[in-house]
């Protein structure tokens, strides 16, 4: 799953609309107009505004460095406070984003994942609480040792720095991100979509009033104003002031990023995300399992694409379980195998193996062993979420160990991939990268470590 600092160019900086009025300390970060206006849309101007953003955030990722737990729990419990009182104001702005993406032809999945409602503001400020109540992992030493020297080396966890985080149609990102960079004392630069650029203003709003209540800079967190594209391509470049970029968004928007990035990348591209239902499953836990995989929600990245059944079971399960599937509507698209047992099923083609629908659409294959359930998974999968259902502790063992995804589960379903679920508080986004942070990225995913050593005047001879 992003602008100026006290040092920016100020003559570039404007107050938002909805903070008119407001007491506090004077706007430093504030957006400037729309570079994607008439008159506006220059290379060289968004090029000289991300500049700009980019100094301001380098300066103030130096200040949340040394910040206080309290400071940053003071700005995120205000954050949460003015995210409440300014309810009706959000879900006005956002009106503004829904009728635009409606005018503009987007379907009700996208104008769904656009909207405001009394009860997603609510779960905004809610997010920013529960923050509050994880602990700070900054500062934190580890494996602190004597060496034969009598120097103790050790490790201490630190921010990353400046994250940017590019996303597009969901608005919450914008305080759900800001809550936690804040917290792993990172300062963040947020390029939202242009969908939802009224929303993203108005949050951001609440945001830096948040800051500014706890005396933290107001560039900590800066939402980019322009919806010029060209913006993306400076930030994910910007390799002198910005130290990771996290998207969230489509397959489109992250392969983008992922090939033309310049600043290292926490990413995923696809959700294809396997239950293997094992010859030794209890049947009525496999279907539970797998039901609730697919169902429970069509359109997150964990959310089951592929249905695996080993020979030995596939006619004690498949039958009831896809009765459940098509009597919810699930359009099941088969192998030979699957469709003799199922015969309203589709046929499945190579394709639909490494599918990511995000729809009520399944693929379904029956398998002669564990080991072919394991390398189906390898050949076509996306290194993300996959389970197995099984009561066999040798297979599960094997299937922990050898298959190669992010998060690898045995009886559960693979709904639970989820940094909330997973006791992380929350998550910036799901990472299948194997170097730095993998699995849900939660505060510890947003810090690196440094070495430490503390001596008592020892010199190397």
């Amino acid at each position: 799953m992003a602008d100026g600092a006290d040092g920016a160019d100020r003559n570039s900086i404007r107050a938002y609309p909805e903070d008119a009025g407001r007491s506090g300390a004077p706007r430093y970060n504030e957006p400037m107009s729309d570079l994607s206006a008439p008159g506006h849309g220059t290379i060289a101007d968004v090029a000289a505004y991300r500049r700009g953003v980019g100094e301001a955030a380098r300066t103030a990722s130096r200040a949340l460095a040394r910040a206080d737990t309290a400071a940053k729990d003071r700005a995120l419990a205000a954050m949460a406070t003015a995210i409440r009182r300014d309810e009706a104001a959000l879900i006005a702005a956002n009106a503004g984003d829904v009728a635009a993406a409606r005018a503009a032809g987007h379907d009700a999945a996208f104008v769904d994942r656009l909207t405001l409602t009394p009860r997603t503001v609510a779960s905004m400020a809610e997010g920013l609480e529960q923050i509050v109540a994880l602990p700070d992992p900054i500062g934190e030493i580890s494996e602190l040792r004597y060496r034969p020297t009598g120097i103790q080396v050790g490790m201490m966890r630190v921010p990353l720095g400046v994250v940017g985080i590019i996303y597009e149609s969901r608005p919450n990102v914008t305080a759900d991100a800001a809550g936690l960079c804040l917290k792993a004392g990172n300062a963040t630069i947020l390029r939202g979509g242009s969908e939802a650029i009224r929303s993203n203003t108005a949050i951001a709003a609440c945001v830096h009033e948040g800051l500014r209540a706890a005396g933290l800079p107001e560039a900590a967190v800066q939402v980019v104003a322009t919806t010029d594209r060209a913006a993306v391509g400076h930030l994910i470049a910007d390799e002198k002031h910005v130290d990771v970029i996290v998207p969230r968004g489509g397959k489109s928007l992250i392969e983008r990023i992922s090939r033309e990035a310049k600043v290292p990348v926490i990413k995923h591209l696809d959700g294809v995300c396997h239950v293997f239902i094992d010859a030794a499953a209890d049947a009525d836990m496999a279907i539970r399992v797998a039901d609730n995989a697919k169902t429970q929600r069509y359109s997150p990245c964990n959310t089951m694409e592929t249905l695996l059944v080993h020979a030995d079971i596939a006619a004690r399960v498949l039958p009831p379980l896809c009765a459940i599937f098509l009597r919810k509507g699930v359009e099941l698209r088969g192998c030979g195998r699957s469709r003799a047992l199922v015969p309203a099923m589709k046929p499945a083609t190579e394709q639909d193996w490494t599918e990511e629908y995000l729809a009520p659409i399944l693929a379904v294959r029956v398998v002669d062993t564990l080991d072919a359930a394991i390398d189906h998974i390898a050949t076509y999968g996306s290194q993300h979420t996959d389970a197995i259902v099984t009561n066999d502790h040798a297979a599960a063992m094997r299937f922990l160990r050898e298959v190669d995804s992010s998060s690898v589960m045995v009886n559960a379903s693979t709904r639970y991939a989820d940094g909330f679920e997973y006791g992380l508080g929350a998550e910036i986004g799901i990472s299948t990268n194997k170097l730095h942070a993998r699995g849900p990225v939660g505060l510890e995913g947003l810090t690196s470590r440094k070495w430490i050593v503390l001596g008592t005047g020892q010199i190397r001879t």
